[in-house]
């Protein structure tokens, strides 16, 4: 393992389909990520004096501590959740090959 402090980790969730489809594609299109990958969540959570339960997807995208503004931005810009969870991780230490491939996928 390396330790690496330039890759990070974006975590958001989405319900609709098409939604999450349209935010995947635009960071991909624009190089915002090397990465994105999807499953299936149950998610609990309060919301405006409720407890709420909801099948989700957790999309967790692969991309670089440079990029993590312009992927908040383009998450938001394209989400359909009031208040969408975005969740920046980072990544402390890897397999150097794949940090060095996210590096040179993601274009600032």
């Amino acid at each position: 393992m390396n330790s690496d402090r330039t890759c990070c980790m974006v975590m958001t969730t989405f319900a609709d389909k098409a939604n999450g489809q349209a935010i995947i594609h635009s960071l991909l299109e624009k190089r915002l990520a090397a990465c994105i990958q999807v499953q299936s969540i149950e998610s609990y959570y309060h919301w405006k004096g409720a407890v709420n339960q909801d099948q989700e997807k957790l999309m967790m995208i692969k991309t670089t501590v440079e990029l993590y503004a312009q992927v908040e931005a383009d998450i938001l810009a394209n989400h359909d959740y009031e208040t969408p969870e975005i969740i920046r991780l980072p990544i402390t230490a890897g397999l150097p090959d794949y940090l060095n491939w996210i590096r040179s996928e993601c274009k600032p």
